[in-house]
């Protein structure tokens, strides 16, 4: 059995329901969710909001082949973690209602405590990362050979996959080997080696994962005990919400992990987690900084090939066309891509064929303010940073207004949005071996916040029904 609590995102409410008054709502993009003002107010509340098995529509269970799965689990072990992620949930929601004027206790840290505003909530997300540092424990399924299993790309577009999966291999960070311990199971398959090895052949995908699933099933019972919800994937490739698609629970239940994270293609924010694209190959990803803000003469730059629609857009109306807004398919000769964001304002991150852009990581480290152009996205760690504060969004149908969108933005507004991506620039930074609060941590937090939002219970393993 799956409960789903309160969602842990610390973003504010936009608008508030005038029909319900002590329930906030607020949107991310196609997605709306909400919270009860009041449960806020009782930290000791479980907080249940819904039944997930009577909510939402059930899909069939992966086949356990035997019946039931390899031997262990307990739920004693479930129990005593379930009890130890409530009093987690309790400590976070006390920051989160003490706002930033709470005791001491909450800011000892040597390295790093947020204060600034491009945080939703600085010290919940303190209380949040701590408590997260203090409990969170991985188990890596065995099951599966490299190359599609246990390895990943780590120098090309796909390289937050790769990276993330060779550090949890590592086992040096938050990993056990005791499957009784786990707060979360990874499941460490590559999409972006599949889809090398096995050609772009999706029937073959598609078999490879269920099989995969299916083994995992037979082999441990945890899968089944949660359905699904307690384990997480993760994928930098365009092809990662149609994987998880081959599996129903994989896709409704599990973590999703995603660089394309689409609303259009359904992905969840209670749920799924977005994370960045960073191409390590690209020397802006081991150099930081630019000029000043006074030394930038470019007011907007963009280069790049032409890969969907909205590019598409984009190069038709500003390609060669004004000295302000510099807009290239490739760069003339001579010209330098990472001094060109240097030198500029803004930085245009227009998606490609799927919504992620390598270019908004890009234009982070080159303290060159990040414009999204796009539809559906939700940028990585958007339940902790407020990206309004240090990014622009233009909408796609106003592509042909980008100049005098840009132009409208005042001096100190500039300034406040340019210094902010300076302070968001540690959440983002690849290191050789992780360091706190770094890309590896934040990705791991947003995974940590996923499973808060659930309650397990274990009621024992369950016949399931084969599937087609």
């Amino acid at each position: 059995m799956v409960a789903v609590l309160l969602t842990f995102n610390f973003s504010k409410p936009d608008s508030v329901n005038s029909s319900s008054p002590s329930t906030f709502k607020w949107d991310v993009g196609n997605s709306s969710f909400g919270y009860s003002a009041a449960s806020l107010h009782s930290a000791t509340d479980s907080l249940i909001l819904y039944n997930k098995s009577s909510s939402v529509s059930p899909a069939p269970k992966i086949k356990l082949g035997g019946g039931g799965g390899g031997g262990g689990g307990g739920s004693s072990s479930l129990d005593n973690l379930e009890a130890r992620l409530a009093e987690a949930r309790a400590s976070i929601k006390r920051a989160l209602i003490l706002g930033n004027n709470s005791s001491s206790i909450y800011h000892q840290d040597p390295d790093f405590v947020p204060r600034s505003q491009v945080y939703w909530h600085p010290n919940a997300f303190h209380r949040s990362y701590l408590e997260m540092e203090k409990l969170l424990k991985i188990y890596i399924y065995e099951e599966g050979e490299p190359p599609l299993f246990h390895d990943g790309p780590s120098r090309n577009i796909y390289s937050t996959e790769g990276r993330f999966i060779h550090e949890m291999e590592k086992g040096k960070l938050f990993r056990t080997t005791d499957p009784n311990r786990p707060v979360v199971f990874f499941l460490p398959f590559s999409v972006a080696k599949m889809v090398t090895y096995l050609l772009h052949n999706r029937n073959r995908m598609q078999r490879v994962v269920i099989d995969y699933m299916n083994l995992i099933a037979h082999a441990h019972p945890f899968w089944n005990r949660s359905r699904g919800a307690d384990h997480f994937m993760l994928s930098c490739h365009d092809w990662g919400p149609l994987t998880t698609s081959f599996v129903p629970y994989l896709f409704h239940n599990s973590i999703r992990v995603l660089c394309n994270a689409n609303t259009s293609e359904r992905f969840k924010l209670f749920k799924d987690a977005s994370f960045p694209e960073i191409n390590i190959h690209r020397r802006a990803f081991t150099i930081h900084g630019g000029r000043s803000p006074s030394a930038r003469s470019i007011l907007a730059f963009f280069a790049g090939q032409l890969h969907g629609h909205i590019r598409y857009l984009l190069l038709k109306q500003w390609k060669n066309k004004d000295q302000d807004v510099q807009v290239y398919g490739e760069l003339p000769a001579g010209m330098s891509y990472e001094e060109m964001m240097k030198s500029s304002k803004f930085c245009l991150c227009p998606s490609g064929y799927e919504v992620a852009s390598p270019r908004v990581v890009e234009a982070i480290f080159a303290e060159c303010v990040p414009v999204l152009i796009n539809d559906g996205y939700i940028p990585p760690f958007s339940d902790v940073l407020n990206w309004k504060l240090f990014s622009v969004e233009i909408k796609v149908k106003d592509i042909p207004n980008i100049k005098d969108i840009l132009m409208g933005i005042s001096t100190r507004r500039y300034l406040e949005l340019q210094r902010r991506v300076k302070e968001v620039q540690r959440h983002f930074v690849v290191n050789g071996t992780p360091k706190r609060y770094d890309v590896f941590h934040m990705t791991l937090h947003s995974i940590w916040l996923r499973r808060l939002n659930v309650r397990i219970q274990d009621h024992g393993t369950q016949s399931s029904t084969p599937m087609s």
